[in-house]
């Protein structure tokens, strides 16, 4: 049996339109900010090839705006913008006659982020910067031809197909929701006439392209909000798209504004993708779902049981390119699963910065660095297994360098240890698998449970030492810092102490907050089962009512525990977490009735409790626990030996710099020195 005989869906070819598709894996949509760069066609190019060659059976670019408007840096809506996608193009063809790439046609509308934006209505988005100007009519059809000029474009540039994204709370969309559309002319008012300007568009898309190049449409199949799409409207839009000549009906779920998480490491994977199998009834032509398919098992079970025609596996792509390969060999274990942390993707989408990966750094930045074999390889010492460590080791080995690993722990991964205790954070186990196989495969000399000191190192004579030793918890100079209630987190995530029923917090950073979860958190994690997720964030997929959500205020399970969580800081407790997760973990210790503190000097912690001082004025909080998670200090003392001893030696991760514990950085840093050294 070949190995990809496990996955006989994911791996069948699929005709769609007037051409076929080689395997069932499509990358999905991803704006990087390589669409932006002034050498955009060279470092696209690198960056998609990259992906066919790992497998992948079709492509979506970026979004690519069709208008001034359109709020998105990278434009195709004039000819002498052809020349940059035709690199890109040629480059994906050349490295696989097979695999189609499509770009994506985004209008922004509302959400464009400048005072130009325009939307059917004058309806400021809930996370807009600026109300949008309301089209008139000549507006509303210079909007559809420049679609059409843009589909056209995306032809002559040697795309295989365009994906129009209507969806998400951009221009498209807004047309659709009674809420943003308060038009009572032929574009607003009845469904019929809402309908109309997306419908237009295909039609008009349909017409500039011709009969042989693939239109994709992306639909809200379920969009999040009160007063959103009904699941009758859905359908019905579906099907006057399949009939104006739309080949692929791609399944989004959620606007950006909605309350409710739909990629974040707390969804379960595949969650949403039964939505998709409701409305792949109704339609005859292809469907796409999407939304937190990591792993080929994942996307082999939601098209076995009919969710979808085709998985959407974008971010996934970003942390290995390879997937697609490695699950037709039936090398699974060697996946560099993508763990749905948004702190390097799309929190960097949306302030400005590049798009990377967490766990591989590489990504998006293919022209930038790599890792060749060495002429002569050298003996390294690595001391510290955690996501620095691992990622210096693994990849110096990948070059050919012989790697020693200390670590005086008994198992590798350092804080992902402690991440992976947290409910919803289950994913980094798939992340220390990842890493104990690449020491496997790569030979390295791994040694758990050693203390390593410069006498031993200058024993060995390694040629190079990387100190990776992490960090120390910071222990604040309080008052009764030392009373048997105050108690570090380490001691607290690893269960070595028990906690209290009353708990004050001391540290509202992201360690204090996975805390929080962790001792307020009640029965099974919501991310290993969809109908606790469903619960707690008020989505009900049975009835499938306007949105997809109740309306009713979800109560989230709770094991009774009065906690409060405290900072020195002055600011909104929480404002320092990721940009596109933070409020998921905010709500839900809110919705759990943790009290949240700002602004908070520590007075001392005694028999009482802690006893705090806010705006000058005395308090208590009343605590059998007071959890210290006030920052780190990088742990240094080894390398500082090494450095009287005159052994040169490298500092990576937290030793390096501790301000918060920092996997992203720490990954990125280790990356950077092992692709050099």
């Amino acid at each position: 049996m070949t190995a990809h005989a496990k996955y006989p869906h994911v791996f069948s070819p699929l005709k769609i339109g007037t051409t076929e598709i080689k395997n069932r894996i499509l990358m999905g949509s991803m704006h990087t900010g390589l669409e932006d760069v002034p050498d955009a066609g060279e470092r696209l190019a690198a960056y998609f090839t990259e992906r066919v060659r790992g497998g992948v059976g079709m492509i979506i670019t970026g979004g690519i705006s069709p208008h001034p408007t359109g709020g998105v840096g990278a434009k195709l809506s004039e000819p002498s913008e052809v020349a940059m996608h035709r690199q890109v193009t040629d480059a994906v063809h050349t490295a696989d006659p097979a695999v189609k790439i499509c770009m994506q046609i985004l209008h922004t509308g509302p959400l464009a982020g400048t005072p130009d934006c325009v939307a059917p209505s004058a309806v400021r988005s809930r996370i807009g910067r600026y109300a949008p100007r309301e089209l008139d009519e000549a507006g509303i059809e210079e909007q559809i031809a420049a679609f059409a000029n843009c589909a056209a474009l995306a032809r002559q540039a040697g795309y295989d197909g365009v994906e129009i994204i209507g969806s998400a709370g951009y221009l498209i969309s807004t047309f659709l929701v009674e809420k943003t559309n308060l038009r009572t002319d032929k574009w607003g008012g009845s469904w019929e006439n809402r309908m109309r300007f997306p419908v237009e568009v295909v039609r008009r898309v349909r017409a500039a392209v011709g009969p042989d190049f693939l239109v994709i449409f992306r639909i809200a199949a379920m969009d999040m909000l009160q007063g959103g799409m009904s699941w009758d409207e859905v359908v019905s839009l579906a099907r006057a798209l399949e009939a104006e000549g739309v080949d692929v009906i791609s399944t989004h779920f959620t606007w950006h504004e909605s309350l409710v998480p739909t990629i974040a490491t707390m969804v379960p994977r595949a969650a949403f993708t039964q939505v998709t199998g409701q409305l792949r009834k109704e339609l005859s032509i292809p469907l796409i779902t999407s939304n937190r398919i990591n792993m080929p098992d994942v996307a082999e079970a939601v098209l076995a049981r009919g969710d979808a025609d085709i998985v959407s596996m974008a971010r996934p792509m970003l942390a290995d390119p390879d997937l697609a390969n490695k699950a037709f060999e039936g090398r699974e274990d060697e996946i560099n699963t993508c763990i749905a942390c948004n702190q390097a993707c799309l929190d960097h989408t949306f302030t400005g910065q590049m798009t990377s990966c967490l766990v591989n750094a590489r990504a998006c930045r293919e022209t930038e660095i790599s890792f060749p074999r060495v002429n002569t390889a050298k003996r390294i010492a690595v001391i510290g297994a955690g996501p620095a460590g691992l990622a210096f080791s693994t990849l110096a080995a990948q070059r050919g360098h012989k790697v020693t690993l200390f670590d005086a722990a008994s198992e590798i991964g350092g804080q992902f240890n402690l991440a992976k205790r947290i409910p919803g954070k289950e994913e980094f186990y798939e992340t220390l698998r990842y890493f104990g196989r690449m020491l496997e495969l790569r030979g390295i000399d791994l040694r758990l449970g050693t203390r390593v000191d410069a006498d031993m190192l200058a024993a060995e004579g390694f040629d190079e030492v990387v100190v990776a030793t992490g960090i120390a918890p910071r222990r604040p100079p309080i008052p009764g810092i030392d009373h048997p209630k105050a108690v570090g987190y380490i001691d607290v995530i690893t269960g070595r102490v028990p906690v209290g029923r009353k708990v004050a917090i001391i540290g509202a950073g992201g360690i204090g907050f996975d805390v929080a979860e962790l001792i307020t958190h009640e029965g099974k994690s919501a991310a290993l089962d969809v109908d606790i997720f469903a619960r707690e964030w008020g989505i009900d997929f049975k009835n499938h009512p306007r949105g997809g959500v109740t309306g009713i205020e979800p109560v989230v399970a709770s094991n009774g525990r009065e906690v409060t969580l405290l900072q020195r800081k002055a600011s909104s407790v929480g404002k320092t977490l990721g940009r596109t997760t933070g409020w998921t973990h905010r709500l839900t210790l809110q919705r759990r009735g943790v009290a949240m503190m700002g602004g908070v000097n520590y007075v001392k912690i005694d028999d009482d409790g802690l006893h705090i001082a806010v705006n000058g004025k005395p308090g208590l909080i009343e605590a059998d626990s007071v959890i210290i998670c006030a920052g780190q200090e990088p742990e240094r003392s080894l390398y500082d030996a090494l450095v009287a001893r005159g052994i040169a030696s490298t500092l990576i991760g937290g030793a390096f710099e501790a301000s918060e514990l920092d996997a992203k950085r720490a990954i990125k840093q280790a990356s950077e020195l092992a692709a050099m050294i």
